[in-house]
């Protein structure tokens, strides 16, 4: 009788998704990646907003503790009337076309942050600009965040969540319109800089169906390659859901845990849900 073995290879613990001080996360990119090498990480990208100055302090301690590392951002996009986002993963950051293109979308965040907090002072929540900069890390990165951990510490809210749902989403008081970069622009500066552009969280975003499929429709045109199919900070059904925009699209499946801090994000590092095994990885386009 001739038996057949096969072998099955356990899936990859990657997380392609989380942040540092140098954007609006709780760790500095060394903790980040001492963090996710205690979680057993085996793949780990450092994606801030639209800022890549956290990636060599990253790359160099993942190195020291044999961790492979991914060199990432994630791009803030206008679509529309909402905002999407777009990470850029296995990055040459030396490349000036990306490095025009995310100044150019830093420069805006100071001025909305000052607006934010000009529209809290108009419901009597005084200081927030200020108070938001005790929280930051890097001065040309003022995000919601820092503003909603301003307002859980004067305890305007319980927790950073119940901030973005009260205050700073559109239609609440703390919201302003702000233009990011196009879609287009962001998906070009990626592949300027030899990456891959992966679809952040679809779950998370406020589109409609009908608009979500346009956004798909677009990014696949545009040469966009990859979505995240499992996100630590969309609902855990999502995953069979983007599972079948993946197969549609024939789109590579991204997995990251969206970690911003402890007792903070709802997945820590490493801890995000697998993807299904019939998915193709966007680590086959990066390791």
């Amino acid at each position: 009788m001739c038996l057949s073995f096969f072998i099955v290879k356990p899936p990859v613990n990657a997380d392609l998704h989380c942040h540092s001080t140098v954007s609006d996360g709780l760790l500095s990119p060394a903790e980040v990646v001492a963090r996710a090498h205690a979680n057993q990480v085996e793949l780990l990208a450092l994606t801030d907003h639209d800022e890549t100055g956290g990636l060599a302090e990253a790359r160099a301690a993942a190195a020291a503790v044999g961790l492979p590392f991914v060199n990432g951002a994630e791009l803030s996009v206008s679509w529309g009337d909402q905002s999407v986002h777009i990470v850029g993963l296995g990055l040459d950051t030396e490349n000036a076309e990306l490095a025009a293109g995310l100044a150019q979308v830093r420069s805006g965040r100071d001025g909305r942050a000052r607006r934010m907090a000009e529209a809290l002072d108009r419901i009597g929540i005084h200081g927030v600009y200020e108070g938001a900069l005790r929280y930051v890390g890097n001065p040309a990165l003022v995000g919601r965040a820092h503003i909603a951990r301003y307002l859980v510490e004067i305890r305007v809210a319980r927790d950073v969540s119940n901030v973005f749902e009260h205050y700073l989403v559109r239609g609440k008081p703390g919201f302003v319109e702000h233009e990011w970069a196009r879609l287009e622009d962001a998906v070009r500066w990626i592949h300027a800089a030899g990456g891959v552009a992966v679809i952040a969280h679809p779950g998370r975003t406020r589109l409609s169906k009908a608009e979500l499929t346009r956004l798909f429709d677009t990014f696949k045109d545009l040469g966009g390659e990859a979505i995240e199919v499992v996100s630590g900070s969309q609902a855990g059904e999502s995953a069979l859901e983007f599972a079948r925009v993946a197969r549609r699209y024939g789109f590579l499946a991204s997995r990251g845990s969206d970690f911003h801090g402890p007792q903070e994000s709802m997945v820590d590092l490493g801890r995000a849900e697998i993807l299904a095994p019939d998915l193709t990885p966007v680590w086959s386009r990066l390791v």
